[in-house]
């Protein structure tokens, strides 16, 4: 049964486009989870075509983790990237294990309309938009006056 904020099982029909699901298995091949051995591996597809990975890199002060997604992300961003279109996040999880809670605004915050496909070893596939994942998403957004509110 699929919770009202989550998508359900492979929503969008999506298979793993194959230059984002080898990226994101290299990607977590490379994964540092010598605490949870749960390893994540990334990959997302900017609209210029520009691809960018990330893995899960964990820390012994387990709050200083960062998740594949985010890492990915981070990339991105530092390549000077503020948008995707697509993401594909691999585990060996079953089902698939789709972003956490900090991922999923992480995404929002630069493609709220982005694909998101997790998929694992089996070929089992969740998929949905970043929105999907996190409804309600927080933004902020410049009010006329210059001031920032939060909005969905």
């Amino acid at each position: 049964m699929s919770s009202p904020t989550a998508p359900a099982a492979n929503a969008l029909n999506l298979t793993p486009d194959p230059q984002l699901l080898e990226g994101a298995k290299a990607a977590f091949r490379q994964a540092y989870a010598p605490y949870s051995k749960f390893r994540v591996g990334a990959a997302l597809r900017t609209p210029d075509g520009r691809v960018y990975f990330g893995a899960n890199v964990e820390n012994a002060s387990y709050g200083l983790g960062r998740c594949a997604e985010q890492s990915a992300v981070q990339a991105m961003a530092t390549a000077g990237g503020r948008e995707f279109t697509d993401i594909v996040v691999y585990s060996e999880a079953t089902p698939p294990a789709s972003p956490c809670g900090a991922c999923r605004q992480v995404l929002f915050e630069f493609a709220p309309g982005a694909r998101v496909v997790c998929v694992n070893q089996h070929g089992d596939v969740v998929s949905g938009y970043v929105r999907d994942f996190l409804p309600h998403g927080f933004r902020l957004e410049q009010r006329d006056d210059g001031h920032e509110v939060g909005t969905e």
